[in-house]
């Protein structure tokens, strides 16, 4: 078997859901291109996420830094333990929203659509915010609530008061009745802090493409809690828009605004945070583009690839951002897409892990064995194509025209 010394392999993946975590797909993809590339090449592995449960772990195992745990809320107001990350220097901080906010945590009890709130999420930060960080990383996929981040900001002091000057109600069900948001007691360092938040859906706060329509009912919502909420997020956008100068229009209608019950809302306006694909923040964090510019081949994959892949997803974002001339992989346990498409996306190649007829049940219990297995297959015609190559002078500068 032929090695290439000057071969350098990114491997890359997403998590393959169920079966094997991100971390894990990038050793045993690893494995399998080491085992046709040989021991001299160069193997980088950055595990990858969305921006949804699984970037932490994507982010810890980048920075080699181990979970912090913290005493939180969940969103119906019960004890639990969520965990955060602090990069190697300090000056970075990440949260997953669903380690104190994502809807299986409470769905032990009947929903409570309009009570849940995202509080929890705003204690991790106020502690990440206590270490002393310059910046925060946000993702807040697979959330519970929906209360337009007023559960989050209340974390951090601030106060939304009806017109009495009493606090409104936890939730969505109080979003109505605030006229006046107290912010004297912010956390000091709140808005001295950049904020990242990272975004899965691309639906506008409200309306009928709006988080309440779209989501409420898979949280518990009936038909009038959706309009609750719905005016409630409007009338919370109202607010904050007169309170801080900003356009309504823009609150509402931002592309992932309505990300996890619209948490978004108010660290916008009040916090100036910033909304990216969750793929696009992992990607910067983990200083992807310059990887990949030093990359031979790159295997990349998830556990289903189809056209939603191609969405602001990791596959997505590891095409855009290698260059046109390198293999790009794709290793998956499904394969929606034909050949003629994946060049049409700039990718080389997709691999299924099946090697037959299997069952789901196959495929995740086997997982590892045969992502390291498609790994190699894919490495073998690389270096085969590449070894022709080599011994033909099958390149562009012998071609004697």
């Amino acid at each position: 078997m032929s090695s290439t010394p000057s071969a350098v392999i990114v491997v890359c993946p997403d998590s393959f859901k169920g079966s094997v975590d991100a971390a894990g797909a990038a050793a045993v993809m690893a494995a399998g291109a080491r085992s046709i590339f040989g021991p001299d090449a160069t193997i980088i592995e950055i595990p990858l996420a969305d921006g949804g449960e699984g970037s932490l772990d994507a982010l810890l195992a980048s920075w080699e830094r181990s979970a912090l745990t913290v005493p939180v809320h969940d969103a119906i107001g019960r004890k639990a333990t969520a965990r955060y990350g602090i990069s190697a220097d300090g000056q970075a901080g990440m949260i997953e929203a669903a380690g104190a906010n994502r809807l299986p945590q409470v769905s032990d009890v009947p929903l409570q659509p309009l009570r849940v709130d995202s509080r929890g999420v705003g204690e991790i930060a106020r502690h990440v915010l206590d270490d002393g960080v310059c910046e925060i990383m946000l993702c807040i996929g697979g959330s519970a609530s929906t209360d337009g981040g007023t559960g989050f900001l209340s974390a951090l002091g601030a106060r939304f008061l009806d017109s009495a000057g009493s606090p409104v109600p936890p939730g969505g069900a109080g979003l109505s009745l605030i006229t006046k948001i107290d912010r004297e007691q912010l956390h000091p360092a709140a808005i001295a802090t950049s904020w990242q938040i990272a975004v899965d859906v691309n639906n506008p706060l409200c309306g009928p493409r709006g988080v309440a329509n779209v989501f409420g009912q898979q949280k518990g919502a009936n038909e009038r809690d959706i309009v609750v909420l719905d005016a409630g997020l409007v009338h919370l956008a109202r607010v904050l828009a007169e309170l801080t100068d900003k356009d309504t229009s823009e609150l509402l209608d931002s592309p992932g605004a309505g990300a996890a019950g619209g948490l978004p809302l108010a660290l916008v306006a009040l916090l100036g945070a910033r909304t990216m694909p969750g793929s696009q923040m992992i990607s910067d964090a983990l200083d992807l583009p310059r990887i990949l510019s030093l990359a031979d081949v790159v295997l990349t994959g998830e556990g289903r690839f189809d056209m939603q892949s191609l969405g602001g997803k990791v596959v997505d974002a590891v095409r855009r951002l290698t260059l046109s001339t390198t293999p790009v992989v794709v290793i998956a346990g499904a394969i929606e897409l034909d050949s003629a498409r994946c060049r049409a996306e700039g990718l080389s190649a997709a691999f299924s892990l099946a090697r037959g007829p299997a069952t789901l049940e196959d495929l995740t219990r086997d997982a590892a064995e045969l992502i390291e297995d498609a790994a190699a297959q894919a490495c073998s015609l690389i270096e085969t194509a590449s070894t022709t190559i080599r011994t033909f002078g099958l390149s562009r500068t012998n071609d004697p025209c």
